[in-house]
């Protein structure tokens, strides 16, 4: 199955973030990262740049509100992710629990990554994706 763990910060743990070595962090993420490679359930894993670099794309109104960063009212902030085959929910925990930047203010969120086998197969849109997959080899 897979896990997605996304990453997620409040300002003060972000404000944390700011304290800490660019290569202490690279080496101390790098360690876990290889633990999950050896392991053989890392699928990829990706950071976030600064959130004052993105922009917003608010559906709310038509035409649709483009807003640049840093976001407005965020409780947290999605900094990036793993994508995870594990066994079971039990086991994405367990490699989410080893997160190697931890605090106050961090937390990782696991949701499950459904197969395409789980859609309607008899769906067009479905059977368009499923070779577009095995053409590109995800499948």
């Amino acid at each position: 199955m897979k896990y997605m763990l996304i990453m997620r910060a409040d300002d003060t743990a972000l404000a944390q973030m700011g304290d800490v070595d660019f290569t202490e962090m690279l080496a101390t993420v790098g360690r876990f990262n290889e633990e999950l490679i050896r392991a053989g359930v890392l699928l990829a894993a990706e950071g976030l740049a600064d959130a004052a670099d993105g922009v917003v794309v608010d559906h709310s109104s038509e035409p649709p509100l483009v807003t640049d960063g840093p976001y407005g009212e965020t409780k947290e902030l999605f900094g990036g992710f793993y994508l995870l085959n594990v066994a079971s929910k039990e086991e994405a925990v367990e490699w989410a629990k080893r997160m190697p930047i931890t605090g106050p203010g961090f937390k990782t969120e696991i949701r499950r990554v459904p197969t395409i086998d789980e859609f309607p197969q008899d769906n067009e849109w479905i059977q368009r994706e499923r070779v577009w997959r095995e053409s590109t080899g995800q499948l």
